[in-house]
């Protein structure tokens, strides 16, 4: 099981236990319950097999905890946190990205994900005894009605923007086709059952054939894919190319500067140079926070950024509207692009290119001996070494790489940037240094 600012996931039934499903759940209604005066959550799962059930033990853990369960079902990630907005706590049952025998539960308060201190301070919570039971309810979100107050419609001009959706199966179904007929947008869609899907869970790392044939096919201007619970986006260029994950990023705020005059921005530390160098080039400012939602947001209050985001996930933040990656809302954004910008964003992009792999570790690595021998094996090819969030490399102006522990999984992440001339030996000199340093440990 992995506990982290990112939620507690794991295999369902194995180390993601019912018992421990409702160890948590009452954990997160204590905690609610001492520090709030009014105590209620809002609740949704995305459409993994194990999410019913979960759900049901959670409404039952909280109400127990005399906390009032608000159910929103089956809904994404970011529809989750607007409407938590309203109510003291909120708790998203989903693994996001992870294969689909996992699950887990994200738990937000006053409409955000716990920080680094939240969670500590949750861990440390113990369960109260039985006093009061809560009452349930069924809720319907207003993210739609919502989203229309922050984002305008696309002029006429773009009435014939055609793109196609890979819902993969999970909770932006029913959402995403929604949105899309209120801003005009046509779309042709697959994967589009509740449960259902032919590709992998993570639409930025796995191979979207599927869409990428839907889109060349049908001549369409774009395609979009989301994970299951909707918080991540994959775009589909118009020649049927699956684009990298920082182009959803670099798409979304190349518009917010253009059409917003949004002029500062928190990026993760794991996000192409081709972002920073656009806001740099467009007079604007660029704070960097560790890797994860909650870190990029936290930074952000604290930098008074516009928006932001992780380009590793295609993850978009605009905590105006939504205080984590919200893979709806960039699909709106990006469908009322120009198509100047379009190609601006790509030329830049361009000139990068990344590789981001991981390699699986044993839970109990002691992760401190770890980065001391990757550490020797690689400082003589820097120039400098950040420690912000494990070890990232600066090897030259256009290349770095980050090595870092996983917040979702037990694997050793590696994420590395070059121009596209040195980017693959540059990969197989580190990563073959990396896995040696991991080996010597065992």
């Amino acid at each position: 099981m992995k506990i982290s600012i990112s939620g507690i996931r794991g295999v369902f039934n194995q180390d993601l236990s019912v018992q421990e499903i409702a160890r948590f759940s009452r954990i997160f209604g204590s905690y609610l319950k001492n520090n709030f005066t009014v105590k209620n959550c809002v609740i949704a799962r995305d459409s993994r097999p194990s999410g019913r059930l979960i759900a049901e033990v959670v409404t039952g853990c909280l109400m127990e905890q005399g906390i009032d369960v608000y159910d929103m079902g089956v809904a994404p990630t970011p529809v989750l946190f607007r409407e938590a907005r309203k109510y003291t706590g909120g708790l998203m049952i989903t693994a996001s990205h992870n294969p689909l025998p996992w699950n887990g539960l994200k738990m937000l308060i006053d409409g955000r994900g716990l920080f680094e201190s939240d969670l500590e301070q949750l861990l440390n919570t113990r369960i109260n005894e039985y006093s009061l039971i809560g009452q349930y309810f069924k809720v319907d979100p207003n993210y739609t009605t919502d989203i229309l107050n922050h984002i305008q419609q696309p002029n006429q001009s773009n009435v014939d923007f055609k793109v196609g959706i890979d819902f993969g199966g999970g909770a932006a179904c029913n959402y995403t086709n929604y949105l899309l007929d209120l801003y005009r947008v046509k779309y042709l869609g697959i994967n589009d059952r509740l449960g259902f899907s032919s590709r992998g869970p993570d639409p930025t790392s796995d191979p979207l054939t599927d869409l990428c044939n839907l889109v060349k096919i049908n001549n369409l201007n774009f395609g979009f894919a989301f994970d299951i619970d909707g918080d991540r986006l994959a775009v589909v260029n118009s020649d049927g190319v699956q684009l990298n994950p920082d182009l959803t990023l670099l798409f979304c705020i190349a518009s917010v500067i253009n059409n917003n005059g949004f002029k500062k921005f928190t990026i993760s530390l794991d996000t192409s140079l081709a972002i920073e160098k656009y806001v740099k080039d467009h007079n604007g400012q660029i704070f960097i926070s560790k890797v994860g939602e909650s870190n990029v947001l936290r930074r952000m209050i604290e930098t008074h950024s516009e928006s932001g985001g992780e380009g590793s996930s295609g993850g978009f933040i605009m905590p105006s509207f939504t205080s984590c990656r919200d893979g709806l809302l960039a699909s709106i954004i990006i469908s009322s692009l120009d198509q100047n910008l379009i190609k601006e964003c790509i030329t830049i992009s361009s000139n990068f290119r990344q590789i981001r792999t991981k390699y699986p570790i044993n839970a109990k690595t002691d992760n401190e001996k770890l980065f001391d021998k990757i550490l020797s094996a690689l400082k003589s090819y820097t120039t400098n070494i950040v420690y912000t969030d494990g070890l990232k490399f600066i090897l030259d102006d256009d290349s770095w790489i980050l090595i870092r522990i996983s917040n979702t999984e037990h694997v050793l992440r590696m994420s590395l940037e070059s121009s596209t001339k040195k980017v693959d030996s540059l990969y197989k000199t580190f990563y073959d240094k990396i896995v040696q340093a991991y080996e010597k440990i065992q």
